[in-house]
């Protein structure tokens, strides 16, 4: 049997993503759903023609009897589209921020602007599987993180919540990202001409994702430091995280505590002492991919996390998610 499952925004690149992923899901059949009246004389995504479109409002959503809606849209709309969407019966897992962090204060903070959908907040689930499997799978509001915050929560936390760093020392964490992830919208930063044969950082110390990280992680805030820079590729990200290690940290000890931590975690993939993972090893799949080398002479510690932006950081943790919540096999359409 299968379940249909709406998807708003799929034109976009996280959008075309998932409807890659359900259409060899076993139990999940793609709905594209429109929420703009002005979208209609715009391209389809490849993969997107012969799947059933309609009006994202509730009636329709009720009618289709979706279990679930996907919103890979900005996010002030996703706070418009959610509360009519879940009183039609279905849950949601929201691809924005507009739902990762908390309070309406700290999202104002982040994101420079109100949170019109307070109430809502207190009852999404932060769709980190790894750490929030439990409350996930009960969850009717689902906030899957974001992608920089993905790769850096999933190389750090071990390592804080074992308390293995010098958290006086702080945390450096050099985030670089493929275009995709800024979006399908058009922009001159993000044109061919300014992207290609170029490499730039951005919002640098105050990047909105830095809250998921400290919110996750048990880092502090001058504890933690984030550069995020775009590179030339088309998808992925490769987070090169530097620690400082305690008092008789040993290399085994880094590389025991990795290996506890994700033991039975299907999308975690731990590498060899001193050999670290590149970008090809997860592009187009759902897999977060962690190396680490540790000297203990002089205590320094590097961890490199790999995703791919629109997997792991977007529609394929989307998709895992879904399968928690509606109850099917996690990896289910993911392998």
């Amino acid at each position: 049997m299968t379940t249909s499952v709406g998807i708003v925004g799929f034109r976009g690149y996280s959008g075309a993503e998932l409807i890659r992923i359900l259409e060899r899901h076993s139990h999940a059949e793609p709905v594209l759903m429109e929420h703009r009246s002005d979208s209609a004389a715009e391209s389809l995504p490849r993969g997107s023609k012969g799947h059933k479109r309609i009006p994202c409002t509730p009636e329709a959503v009720a009618s289709a009897n979706l279990s679930a809606v996907f919103l890979a849209t900005p996010p002030e709309v996703s706070m418009d589209l959610t509360p009519g969407i879940l009183e039609a019966g279905a849950k949601v897992i929201d691809l924005s921020g507009a739902f990762r962090l908390g309070t309406a204060e700290t999202y104002k903070y982040w994101y420079k602007t109100e949170h019109t959908q307070a109430d809502l907040l207190k009852e999404a689930a932060y769709g980190l599987p790894e750490f929030c499997r439990d409350r996930i799978r009960d969850a009717r509001l689902v906030s899957n993180p974001g992608c920089y915050p993905t790769a850096a929560n999933l190389a750090i936390k071990p390592l804080v919540s074992r308390e293995l760093i010098d958290r006086s020392a702080g945390i450096v964490c050099d985030g670089k990202s493929g275009v995709s992830g800024a979006g399908r919208k058009p922009s001159m930063k993000t044109s061919f001409c300014e992207v290609t044969e170029n490499f730039s950082a951005y919002s640098l110390l105050d990047h909105r994702h830095v809250p998921e990280v400290l919110m996750n992680s048990g880092l502090n805030a001058d504890e933690f430091s984030f550069v995020a820079q775009l590179i030339p590729i088309d998808r992925g990200i490769l987070e090169t995280i530097y620690f400082r290690g305690v008092e008789g940290l040993t290399a085994e000890i880094v590389v025991n505590t990795y290996e506890d931590f994700y033991k039975g975690e299907p999308f975690v993939r731990f590498y060899d002492p001193g050999v670290v993972p590149d970008l090809r090893t997860v592009q187009h799949t759902n897999f977060c991919d962690i190396g680490v080398k540790y000297d203990p002479a002089t205590r320094r510690g590097v961890v490199v996390s790999v995703i791919d932006n629109l997997g792991k950081g977007a529609a394929g943790q989307a998709v895992q998610n879904m399968n928690l919540i509606l109850g099917y096999p996690e990896q289910e359409g993911l392998l």
